[in-house]
């Protein structure tokens, strides 16, 4: 199945993601994602969530071929809906959440693990943006929870990664491990979380989520709105068609605006 729901140890639950080769998500899977984390939280047995992802990377943000794929909007709206979904299900959970981040963290990747508690990563980790390289944006919103201001914008406007090292330095990302030791480092934390009154660790999560000076949720789908108003003007069509031809970026050519 490609998102499982398992019971590791008592109160500790991963939720795993897996779609080969590199775990690019269809439209689908974001709602089925969001939800899978959601209703690991209900239950009250339930005492922390671990989301962690096999194969190549974490996640490379949503099926970019499937929405070239398909006539019209549709797959676009499915596609920034679920992400939405998602992003807030990892957020909502009722019982903090732990990133456990192999590899590639792109895209909506980043929306999964900026809106975490916790975040662990593989020390051969990269996390990034490449948006404006699709005719996009979104995302913002939680890389601004990763990285400084002025660092985020930076990231956004070039497509760079950032490192896991360099999350460890600012503080965002909690413990960088050897690959092999990834899930032992994830389960580590989520042991100690565990271990405590999990009423009154729900209670917490609640109460940070209440305190947060952004709100998360209204903050992404704001961003998207502009992701809508260039798919509007065929700019988005552009570069996602190049990319699904030759895998890279479209190259820059002189657009610009006249009055």
């Amino acid at each position: 199945m490609p998102i499982t729901t398992s019971t590791v140890e008592p109160g500790i639950v991963t939720v795993t993601v897996d779609f080969p080769p590199v775990n690019a998500l269809p439209s689908a899977a974001w709602f089925e994602l969001g939800e899978a984390i959601l209703a690991a939280g209900r239950d009250n047995s339930t005492h922390v969530v671990i989301l962690r992802a096999e194969g190549r990377g974490f996640n490379a943000g949503v099926d970019i071929k499937e929405m070239q794929a398909t006539e019209g909007y549709g797959a676009l709206i499915a596609a920034n809906r679920g992400c939405a979904v998602a992003f807030a299900g990892v957020y909502d959970c009722a019982v903090p959440v732990i990133a456990a981040v192999n590899g590639f963290c792109v895209g909506g990747g980043v929306g999964l693990v900026g809106n975490a508690d916790i975040i662990v990563a593989s020390d051969d980790a990269v996390f990034g943006l490449p948006e404006v390289d699709r005719g996009a944006l979104g995302a913002a919103t939680h890389l601004s929870r990763l990285v400084p201001q002025h660092t985020m914008r930076a990231l956004y406007y070039t497509a760079q990664n950032v490192t896991a090292q360099q999350l460890e330095h600012f503080g965002s990302v909690q413990k960088v491990v050897p690959r092999e030791q990834l899930d032992e480092a994830a389960l580590e934390i989520a042991r100690r979380i565990a271990a405590k009154d999990t009423r009154v660790i729900r209670a917490a999560k609640e109460a940070f989520n209440g305190i947060d000076p952004v709100d998360v949720k209204s903050s992404y789908r704001f961003e998207q709105g502009f992701t809508f108003e260039l798919n509007l003007a065929g700019v988005a069509d552009e570069h996602r068609d190049a990319f699904v031809e030759t895998g890279q970026p479209k190259t820059s050519s002189a657009h610009g605006q006249s009055n």
